[in-house]
């Protein structure tokens, strides 16, 4: 049966790091579920997180009973429903657009919470500077409906606002994190000083704990801030609290060849289990489990990918198309034509029932599955650094069949 399996050891590793950020900076630095909401893992992240970042209600609700901090909550629209119990339990709540805020801000500053001073209430800027490389990702591309743009806040009511969001980056460094504030300086600078903005969130698309993100620069640049408009700030990371903790573990169910490729079709789907492999697109590396016998001398040595690593099994790493004795073009269980993982060699043959190892898939691949052909999704477990494995949620015909009533 496929599986995720999430090692708590690379978590805390992660969560150890940013933990370090904040404090050396002090700034605050939430979890976005959006990337990574695991419930199993929150007792892990916890005394790491200053809270989490949600993108509605649900997420909101997950993160105050599960992670029991700061709840951060910024929506595109929110419906009145979920507004008004959003403002029973939330800390900051920010608002996509002047016209949402214009509809609800009688009865959010109307609200005990917000009138004690529990609550907080702010506005997403959209600073329109673009460092992406995929539009799908960027919130700058022209026509985004993410953030108010400059010349829409002029003559704009700001009674009950305390807050600026910014949310530019996807999967970047401190530099382009430091351009982007510089140009969100120019434009915003003045709102920024004003004694009314009492936070400001920088939003997410931190790899602050990839092994060559510039930590320094960023705390030197949150230091700056805090010093110089008086703000508390806020990060909300998500792929960085999971990034290179989990793999996703298959199996082969076929292999057979068709119009000049050779087809290995795994029991896992591209589009229903990790969407941003064709979404992005993003290739994973991925990693063949082989017994001794099969290993070629010199080719496999102790485990490459950082996570998830279980003992007694060896495993080698599959090159690019060619680049090995033998490819395959790894596929889904889907009707889906283009539910490709990709082309892969390998230096020894595959055989029906091997195991191939996909890493890092922690992120953006859980909250994002889908029921799709009604093929099964993959088991979520735990590897423990005392090597236990832990299963924590099998799915089974009855979350297929009760999905859609």
């Amino acid at each position: 049966m496929a599986s995720f399996l999430i090692s708590t050891a690379a978590l805390e590793r992660n969560a150890r790091q940013l933990a370090d950020v904040a404090e050396a900076s002090g700034a605050h630095i939430l979890l976005a579920l959006k990337a990574f909401s695991a419930t199993s893992c929150m007792a892990i992240l916890r005394p790491y997180a200053a809270g989490c970042c949600a993108s509605g209600l649900y997420e909101a609700r997950l993160a105050a009973r599960h992670m029991g901090k700061h709840v951060a909550v910024y929506s595109p629209a929110y419906r009145d429903a979920e507004l008004e119990e959003l403002l029973t339990f939330a800390h900051h709540i920010d608002f996509n657009s002047l016209s949402q805020w214009g509809h609800f801000r009688e009865r959010c500053l109307a609200h005990p919470r917000a009138q004690r001073g529990e609550l907080q209430f702010g506005l997403r800027i959209n600073p329109c500077f673009s460092t992406g490389h995929t539009a799908l990702y960027d919130p700058c591309v022209p026509g985004s409906r993410l953030g108010i743009p400059a010349e829409q806040l002029e003559g704009a009511d700001w009674s009950g606002i305390s807050g600026l969001h910014l949310h530019t980056l996807c999967e970047q460094g401190a530099q382009e994190l430091i351009d982007t504030f510089r140009a969100f300086e120019k434009q915003f600078g003045d709102l920024l000083a004003s004694p009314r903005i009492t936070y400001l969130n920088l939003g997410g698309g931190h790899w602050i704990t990839k092994p060559d993100y510039d930590r320094a620069a960023l705390i030197s640049l949150l230091r700056e801030i805090r010093a110089m408009y008086h703000v508390e700030v806020f990060l909300e990371p998500g792929e960085a609290w999971a990034i290179h903790t989990g793999v996703l573990r298959a199996r082969v169910l076929d292999i057979f060849d068709s119009l000049g490729y050779r087809h290995a079709i795994l029991d896992v789907s591209a589009s229903a289990h990790m969407p941003d492999v064709l979404e992005m697109p993003y290739r994973p590396d991925v990693f063949a489990v082989v017994p001794d016998s099969a290993a070629p001398a010199g080719e496999i040595s102790a485990i490459t990918f950082p996570a998830a690593q279980l003992a007694g099994e060896r495993y080698c790493a599959a090159g690019e198309a060619g680049e090995k004795a033998h490819t395959y073009r790894l596929g889904a269980p889907t009707c889906l034509a283009g539910d490709v993982i990709g082309d892969y060699s390998f230096d020894t043959p595959l055989e029906i029932g091997d195991t191939l190892v996909l890493d890092d898939m922690s992120h953006y691949t859980m909250v994002k599955t889908t029921h799709f052909n009604g093929v099964p999704h993959p088991d979520i477990a735990l590897l423990h650094a005392s090597g236990r494995i832990e299963t924590v949620r099998r799915f089974d015909y009855a979350d297929f069949e009760g999905r859609l009533g």
